[in-house]
Formats: C-alpha cells, structure tokens, sequence
C-alpha cells in the first residue's frame, strides 16, 4: 500500500512539473516573428565582413533598427548577388538589402520600399592615370563585379574589354595589380574604399564626373505589399526620431541631404 502511494505521488509531481514546465519555457524571444534578409556583404560602407568575421555595415545596422521598430528579429543571410533577386522571388528570404538601386528592369520583379540612400556610378583610376571620363574608357581594360549596374554600364563603353568578378573587392585588385585600367562601382563604396587605402594618399582618384544617379532602397516579392507597408513605416518613424540621421552619419560622415 505505501509502495502503491508512493508511486501515485511520484506520478503527480512528475506530472505537474512537467505542466509547470511547459508554461514556463515559452519566452518573448521564442514566440518573436523573424524576418529573414539577404544581403551579399562585399559592398563597404553598406555591407562587409569585419575583423571578427561577422557582417556589418549601413544597410546592416538600418535593417536591425527597422526590425526593432517592427518588433521582429531579423535573421541575415549571406548571399551571392546575382543570388539576391532570386532568393526574394522564390520565398527564400523576405527581404533583400545590399545597396541596391531601383531600376525599372527591377520593379518589374521586385516590390521596393521608399529610397534610404540617394547613390550613383562613378570611375576609379590610379592617381597618375589619363583617364577623365567615360569616354576615355573607349578601348580600356574595365573591372566591374558581375551583375550590377556598374556591369551593365561598363558593357556600355565602345570596345572595351570589361572583366567582371564575383566581388567588389576583387574588381578593386584588379585594378591595384595593374589587370584593368579603371573600375566603375557606386560613388560611396569607392570613396570608401580610398578613405581605407590611403585617404588622401591613396594610389587611386575619381575620374570625371558621376555616370549616374540612383535610389537604393530594400526589396521584397511583388505581392509582398503588407509587409513593404510596415518596413516603410518603420523607416520613417527612424527618419522622424534622429536615428536614420546617426546611422548614416555614423558610415558615411555627414549628414544625409535634405530634399
């Protein structure tokens, strides 16, 4: 009988901390909604690998901001960029942000929030180089990373021979190892990109003017309009609050322009 009463007991507080667990396990962390994004961190100031091997960057710390104004975690992932565009199409990722520009090709695939960086094409040549503008590209050794805009206007230039990579860092190598005669990427990855080799003794200058003008802003699928609403209103209320102004202060030393 006391064995019987025993085991009983024993059953019942099994039972009831088993219950008593289950209540307590669940936490606000658990339950959170993620968002997942892609990004290709190969893009600095934007998006990067820093010394302790973690992505960081602009686009990285907007994207965390808007999520905590959202009340979402936000999950990165690390994509190839011609991958982008088809990770968001095919539901493998919620969101894309890589400094990416809004193109008509692109709206044709791509639902964009509103703009975030107001950005363009420019040309980077050695410091004791000839090259003025595009037109003395014509007939050039050009480095571009594959599938961007700074591709595309490259192929553009008559008889010139564009070698494409994968990154914009190695784009940027090739010209440093003598391979092409200039580079065409974003006007702030190179100004970055020089500010970290150099500064003002870098071995490379901006030639010309800028070849374009171009709105980045985050992408997500066409029939993804709920979600692009709540991103966008996130990212205003940073713009209203201060904090939009800090990030991008923080990344590219001045103050975003005011239209």
């Amino acid at each position: 009988m006391k064995k019987w009463l025993a085991l009983a007991l024993g059953a019942l507080l099994i039972v009831t901390v088993g219950c008593g667990g289950n209540k307590t396990t669940e936490t606000p962390q658990a339950s959170q909604k993620v968002i997942k994004v892609g990004t290709n961190p190969d893009f600095a100031p934007f998006e990067f690998i820093d010394g302790n091997g973690q992505m960081a960057g602009f686009d990285l710390d907007l994207i965390h901001a808007i999520g905590k104004k959202m009340g979402v975690k936000i999950e990165m992932q690390n994509i190839a960029w011609d991958g982008l565009i088809p990770a968001v199409q095919s539901g493998n990722v919620d969101l894309a942000i890589a400094g990416m520009a809004i193109t008509e090709e692109r709206k044709k695939v791509l639902l964009f929030s509103d703009p975030y960086y107001e950005s363009g094409l420019t040309i980077m040549v050695p410091k004791n180089s000839s090259i003025q503008s595009i037109k003395d590209l014509e007939g050039k050794k050009i480095a571009a990373q594959i599938g961007t805009m700074s591709s595309k206007k490259a192929k553009e230039v008559p008889n010139a021979s564009v070698r494409e990579f994968n990154t914009s860092a190695d784009a940027f190598m090739e010209l440093k190892n003598g391979g092409a005669d200039a580079v065409i990427n974003h006007i702030p990855v190179i100004k970055y990109y020089m500010l970290k080799n150099g500064g003002a003794d870098s071995p490379f200058k901006i030639a010309g003017i800028p070849l374009s003008t171009a709105s980045d802003a985050i992408a997500t699928k066409k029939d993804n309009k709920e979600l692009m609403d709540k991103v966008n209103k996130a990212m205003k209320e940073l713009k209203d609050s201060g904090e939009f102004d800090a990030l991008y202060e923080k990344w590219f030393g001045e103050k975003p322009p005011k239209k």
